[in-house]
């Protein structure tokens, strides 16, 4: 009964320290936690209007950090395998500005295409929805 008391402590006590360092301080925190990040895009969508199947188009969606502390992109995932959203993952400082560029692979696609890229990070509006439209037509009917 001593042992598995013992245990059941120990156990308590390695849990209970997880993410923490010696100061009780918790691991992977902001660097600056005394403002808020607010991530603003220039424009939240992109019209490619018609482009023919089996193209790769791509865009970039510009944003800054209009908010007082650094802001974090900690991803950006698309609604769809066709779409490839790239970003940078440094820390974006108020003031700040960086892009997210989206490649959308046409192949397989007809009509009207709305995809969308959800992008989430420490800022204050924390997710942040992308979307882009395009027209697909088949090969010499645009």
């Amino acid at each position: 009964m001593t042992y598995l008391m013992t245990g059941v402590v120990a156990a308590g006590v390695l849990t209970g320290s997880c993410g923490r360092n010696s100061s009780g301080a918790q691991r992977n925190a902001a660097t600056d936690t005394t403002g808020t990040a607010v991530l603003t895009f220039s424009s939240p969508e992109h019209n490619f209007g018609k482009v023919e199947a089996g193209e790769k188009i791509g865009c970039i969606f510009s944003y800054t950090n209009t908010g007082d502390a650094d802001l974090v992109i900690a991803s950006a995932t698309a609604s769809c395998g066709c779409t490839v959203p790239k970003y940078d993952k440094k820390p974006v400082p108020p003031g700040g500005s960086g892009t997210i560029e989206v490649i959308f692979d046409t192949s397989g696609r007809e009509g009207m295409q709305t995809k969308t890229v959800v992008v989430q990070s420490n800022a204050e509006n924390n997710l942040v929805i992308l979307r882009i439209i395009a027209d697909v037509t088949k090969n010499g009917s645009k």
